[in-house]
């Protein structure tokens, strides 16, 4: 049994040390190990703590290493004021396939419906060719909203889509 919480400030070298790990040993996030620093997420916790929502879920009660994280935010244009944006969900490999992932989101999805009636969106982009992922969603409620062709480079040149989805707070009051 796990235990998932907000983020707190003194967790970031731990987040960065999970980020580093899921882009070294997967193709689930888009951003490179090389490309994963201090700054990077410093920025989306702070955009996630003003704006939007972060959890975590250690990887036991000692709390020295966090094996999940999700978080999204809102956009800054005020017409985006009903949107969170900029998804992005990170299991530690070792974990991956045991359903915490499932779980993370889940919690994340029911905090939105119960506690932010401001947001009526959330949105999130996978890979083409993950169609694992792409299934993950659809069975979490998102659905699909097209297709960017060509915007993915490849790591052999070539190209991919990119698959936008979108859940919708049945909560939502304006």
């Amino acid at each position: 049994m796990y235990t998932i919480r907000k983020v707190n400030p003194s967790d970031k070298d731990k987040i960065l040390t999970l980020y580093k790990r899921v882009a070294e040993k997967t193709t689930g996030i888009a951003r490179t190990e090389s490309e994963i620093d201090e700054n990077y997420v410093q920025s989306f916790m702070d955009n996630s703590r003003e704006t939007g929502i972060e959890l975590v879920i250690d990887a036991n009660s000692d709390s020295k290493e966090i094996i999940a994280e999700i978080h999204c935010y809102k956009l800054v244009p005020k017409v985006f004021s009903h949107v969170f944006s900029e998804l992005t969900i990170v299991i530690d490999p070792d974990f991956q396939g045991t359903g915490i992932g499932k779980a993370i989101f889940t919690h994340l999805l029911d905090f939105i419906s119960a506690s932010r009636p401001d947001i009526l969106r959330v949105e999130l982009i996978a890979r083409e060719s993950n169609q694992k992922a792409i299934n993950f969603y659809k069975k979490l409620g998102f659905s699909v909203e097209g297709k960017f062709e060509n915007r993915i480079t490849t790591n052999t040149g070539s190209f991919e889509a990119d698959i936008p989805l979108a859940w919708f707070n049945k909560n939502y009051s304006v």
